[in-house]
């Protein structure tokens, strides 16, 4: 199992940062430094365990998505529930 740290801007759907780290403790120590530099509220700063980068792009896909992207995404899924939800 790998560990990474991403540090993601909310408002602009940007991934600011990525780093690799060796395990999952030094992971934690990093977010919680950079979370003591006392960013705004809308940057997002998490440390994430996977098997691979791919793995954990898969399974986190909306920090490596743009706002487009990631609204586009929405979009699909609530026309596909909506499609689904309809009477005959």
């Amino acid at each position: 199992m790998r560990s990474f740290l991403l540090v993601y801007d909310r408002l602009r759907g940007e991934l600011l940062e990525e780093r690799e780290f060796p395990d999952r403790s030094e992971a934690l120590k990093a977010r919680f430094a950079a979370e003591r530099e006392g960013r705004p509220g809308h940057i997002e700063i998490v440390a994430l365990n996977a098997d691979s980068p791919e793995a954990m792009r898969r399974t986190h896909a909306r920090y490596f998505q743009s706002a487009g992207e990631l609204t586009r995404g929405g979009s699909m899924m609530w026309a596909r529930v909506r499609r689904r939800s309809a009477l005959p």
